[in-house]
Order: structure tokens, then C-alpha cells, then sequence
């Protein structure tokens, strides 16, 4: 019984003549075929070997297709350290020192309050920037974080930025210079129309060449006078009382 390069042979021979084919084409048909068996043996022979390599006494042995990679060169694997964390947490807001217990609130900083409307009292508050600090006072029963009179109090470096203020007050013409109790000062009424409201009465007092105060009255507070003179009355009464410590 012909195999099947027998009838290959004899199909092949029969159109050598019309395709004009080289008479040894099946041979090298069949070589090739037969070398390409012979390479797919040899790489599956290496992979096996490979695979059942046993390290003993020593470091691991590995097989390499290519020739081995040189420090810096292609091939070569580095560790890249990843970037660092970003923290994007916005840091936690830190309130200012208060002034601690002020007692009646008539003593804080470096001044001393002499006099007070009446009915007024210390409103548990205050605050300390440093150069600058203030308090309040309110009336008993008054909603927390509401006042009657505040007064602030500007030192050392907080002085030249109080009258850059007063500078824009007399460039615009709002308010007018005063004094009181032999100290010079100025008086405006700030925040005019904010939230519907007239305007806080404010009083600028110089304690001293290092030290100045502002007394100001709450819109509110400022209605339950008969008058703006009546308020005004008020406000130098408190800066007549008003004596620095520094």
C-alpha cells in the first residue's frame, strides 16, 4: 500500500512538466517540514528542562533568550519610589486666645473701663489678637454672641493700621474729628446700611502714641436712644472713662 509521500511524489511528478516545478520540490517540501518538527522537539525539550531545574547549594539559575542586561541598560528593572501622599486636608482653623475671666469686664488688656450705660454687664466674651483685643457688654439675658457696646483696643503695630482706616474715613469725608476728655479722637458711623440696619456709632479715641480705642453701639442698641446726640453723649461718656494701663 503507497504512503503518503509515495502518492505525493506521484501527483507532483505528473505536473512537473506542465507547472515546470523542480523534480526535488517534494524533497525539500518534505525536509522542511520534517526540520520544523525537529525545532518544535527542541524547544519544548528546553522548556522542560527549564521548568524542572533544581537549585541546590546556590542561587537560582535562569535561562534567558537574549543576552543578560547590564546595569543601566535595556532589560534593566529599577524600583521607582512611588511620589509621597498628598495631604489635601485644609489645616483646622485656630480661634484666637480670649482674655481669660475678666471678672465684671471692666478690666482687660491695658485699660480700664471707668463707666458703663446703665444695665450693661460684662458679655462673657472677648477676643486677643495680640496688638489687638476687645470685649463686649450686653444685658443680662441677651442672646450669646449679640452686644450693646463693644470696644476694641489697638497697640504697638495694629496703631498705624487703625488710622489707615481713619486716613480713608477723613479722605471720604465721613465722620468728623473730635475730643474728648482732652484726647483727640474721631467720630463716624460705620457700616451704614448693612442688612437694613442705619449704621453702627463708632468713637476712635487716642489713649496713647502706642494705643488707641474704638467704642462702638450696636445699631439695636443704638434705637433705644431719643437721638444721634443722645448717642453720641453716650459714647464720649465711655471714652472720658476709659484710662490705658500701658
Amino acid at each position: 500500500m503507497p504512503t503518503l509521500e509515495d502518492e505525493l511524489r506521484r501527483l507532483m511528478a505528473d505536473d512537473t512538466a506542465r507547472l515546470h516545478a523542480a523534480p526535488d520540490l517534494l524533497e525539500r517540501v518534505v525536509r522542511s517540514h520534517r526540520a520544523r518538527r525537529s525545532r518544535v522537539k527542541a524547544v519544548a525539550v528546553a522548556a522542560s528542562v527549564a521548568a524542572a531545574l533544581v537549585v541546590v547549594g546556590g542561587p537560582a539559575v535562569y535561562l534567558s533568550a537574549g543576552p543578560a542586561p547590564t546595569a543601566g541598560g535595556p532589560g534593566t528593572t529599577s524600583a521607582v519610589p512611588e511620589p509621597p501622599a498628598i495631604d489635601d486636608t485644609p489645616p483646622a482653623p485656630t480661634e484666637p486666645a480670649n482674655l481669660g475671666d475678666l471678672g465684671d469686664g471692666k478690666e482687660f488688656g491695658h485699660v480700664k473701663v471707668g463707666y458703663l450705660p446703665e444695665r450693661l454687664v460684662w458679655g462673657n466674651w472677648s477676643i486677643d489678637h495680640g496688638d489687638s483685643y476687645s470685649t463686649s457688654y450686653n444685658y443680662k439675658g441677651d442672646d450669646e454672641g449679640s452686644y450693646r457696646v463693644q470696644i476694641f483696643v489697638y497697640e504697638n503695630g495694629a496703631v498705624q493700621e487703625l488710622e489707615d482706616r481713619l486716613q480713608t474715613y477723613r479722605d471720604e469725608e465721613e465722620g468728623q474729628e473730635v475730643t474728648v476728655g482732652g484726647r483727640s479722637g474721631y467720630q463716624v458711623v460705620t457700616n451704614v446700611g448693612e442688612d437694613g440696619m442705619a449704621g453702627t456709632p463708632t468713637l476712635f479715641l487716642k489713649l496713647g502714641d502706642r494705643q488707641w480705642a474704638e467704642i462702638t453701639f450696636s445699631p439695636v442698641y443704638a434705637k433705644e436712644f431719643r437721638d444721634a446726640e443722645a448717642v453720641t453723649a453716650e459714647l464720649n461718656r465711655i471714652g472720658e472713662g476709659l484710662t490705658s494701663t500701658l
